[in-house]
């Protein structure tokens, strides 16, 4: 079952080796009533502690796939079901300190039916994870 925070309170942690992780992940929930095509989903921005991760350089995997923003931006085929996570993959060399952080999340959508000086909507959320490892 899906939280009602944006973020969820599992899959925050570092990925890559133990001694030289290359970065870290999240999951997050679609922020919308329904499932989203992938070219409408406009990236993550992530913010760790101040440290701002632009929506740009992280990627996204849903649907056992993993996804640029180029990619997702020409996405035609796949979905984001709105019962599915989505897990954002941020590029830090060295990852997180172990411990408690502030993470901020904002998904930014583009709705085809909205003018497009008006996009994306972006639905941002702050919380607090622990990197335990």
């Amino acid at each position: 079952m899906l939280e009602r925070s944006i973020m969820q309170s599992s899959g925050f942690r570092n990925i890559g080796p133990t001694d030289a992780p290359s970065g870290f992940q999240l999951r997050v929930r679609l922020p919308n009533y329904r499932g989203q095509r992938l070219s409408l989903v406009d990236g993550v921005d992530v913010t760790v502690n101040g440290e701002r991760f632009d929506h740009a350089d992280n990627l996204i995997a849903v649907g056992g796939k993993t996804y640029d923003l180029a990619t997702l931006r020409t996405e035609t085929e796949n979905r984001w079901p709105l019962d599915e996570l989505a897990t954002v993959i941020v590029a830090k060399p060295g990852g997180l300190s172990v411990g408690v952080h502030r993470v901020e999340v904002a998904v930014r959508i583009r709705q085809s039916y909205i003018p497009i000086e008006f996009q994306p909507s972006v639905i941002s959320e702050t919380r607090t994870a622990t990197i335990v490892f």
